[in-house]
């Protein structure tokens, strides 16, 4: 055996070795995952819905598809709004779902979806991306050991739909409402019953007459479920939702195993998906509202006196609940102080321009 060949054998050995030794480190740091994600919203709403599949697909796409996550609309694993409970107790490893649906375990949760007179969408990323948003309601999810991240957002929301004209406050009285979160509290105030009703169940309960109004969206997605065929009367401005952030959450061990590539692959899904809904109903919104107004439907504007009690109501809810609710309060007084500080600068240069450029199309 001549002495090239010799010392090719010894390095293609060295070789082989090294192969083997490098091919557990690479497993170990790209395994293969599977989650499972339950949102709270049908297939059919393919703005919000769209967004966990957008999360998804960008998911796998950072990974090499090692790291695949599977969805499943509202109902095809656990209720929509019970989307958050199956990540707390480890049915699935991911939600995408309204933090707001879950008040009723603590009124802090609406901070992180909207709440009335709050901030509107590009507020909402400054907060929460350079406002300490994230942490501090991170913070808060600890004891529900979930992890949450932006993950879209409607923009300002309609006011809603009504059978017959709100003129006053007097007209909200014993008025039945679909509202989810924080401003059913507030509307409580102004006489109106809140219900909590999932989205793919808004439809039956307004035709049926089993409540008189409902909030949903914008008219995007108020269109295609049909709203406008059980009510007339188009409200504005949805002011318990100048922004409503939808998030996606992660079981904290779940998440925290993750390889610190996955972890950011996730961080980088959510933010793409948090944008790209946000500019989806930007889209979409003009032509649908063109649609609806072809089609009869009278749109009406809140008048000052209903905007002015929303704003009474909202500021004494605030006050009650931070009194009896240290986590509220926290909250509450960070989320407000940003939320000033916001408009103070938004009032020079964004909304003097959009203003102009509104009165001169």
């Amino acid at each position: 055996m001549t002495m090239k060949r010799r010392q090719f054998i010894r390095t293609a050995g060295i070789g082989a070795a090294g192969a083997a030794i490098a091919a557990p480190a690479i497993a170990q740091s790209a395994p293969e995952v599977r989650w499972r994600l339950t949102s709270s919203f049908p297939k059919s709403l393919d703005t919000i819905y769209g967004a966990s599949e957008t999360f998804a697909k960008t998911v796998a796409e950072l990974t090499d598809n090692r790291f695949q996550i599977q969805t499943f609309a509202g109902g095809e694993i656990v209720p929509p709004l019970q989307a958050l409970d199956a990540v707390q107790n480890g049915t699935v490893e991911a939600c995408q779902t309204a933090m707001y649906y879950y008040w009723g375990k603590d009124p802090t949760f609406a901070f992180a979806t909207a709440v009335p007179f709050g901030m509107n969408s590009r507020m909402e990323d400054a907060w929460m991306y350079h406002g300490g948003g994230i942490d501090l309601f991170n913070e808060f999810l600890k004891e529900y050991n979930v992890y949450a991240l932006p993950g879209g957002n409607t923009g300002c929301q309609m006011g809603g739909w009504f059978r017959k004209e709100i003129k006053t406050v007097a007209d909200l009285n014993g008025l039945k409402m679909r509202i989810a979160g924080f401003a059913g509290a507030v509307m409580q105030k102004l006489g109106v019953v809140p219900q909590v009703i999932a989205g793919g169940d808004i439809y039956p309960a307004l035709e049926k007459g089993t409540i008189d109004s409902v909030e949903w969206v914008g008219p995007y997605d108020d269109e295609k479920l049909g709203l406008n065929k059980v009510a007339q009367f188009y409200y504005y401005p949805g002011w318990w939702e100048g922004g409503a952030m939808l998030h996606f959450g992660f079981g904290i061990d779940k998440f925290n195993q993750l390889p610190k590539s996955y972890q950011a692959a996730v961080r980088t899904a959510s933010l793409m998906a948090n944008k790209d809904m946000q500019a989806k109903y930007d889209a979409v919104n003009p032509a649908a509202l063109k649609r609806l107004v072809q089609a009869g439907t009278q749109l009406r504007a809140f008048s000052p006196e209903i905007m002015n009690a929303s704003l009474k109501a909202a500021n004494e809810v605030y006050a009650e609940v931070s009194a009896k609710n240290a986590k509220f309060k926290k909250m509450h007084d960070a989320y407000m102080a940003f939320r000033n500080d916001q408009y103070l600068w938004w009032q020079v240069a964004e909304f003097n321009y959009d203003n102009f450029m509104i009165r001169s199309r």
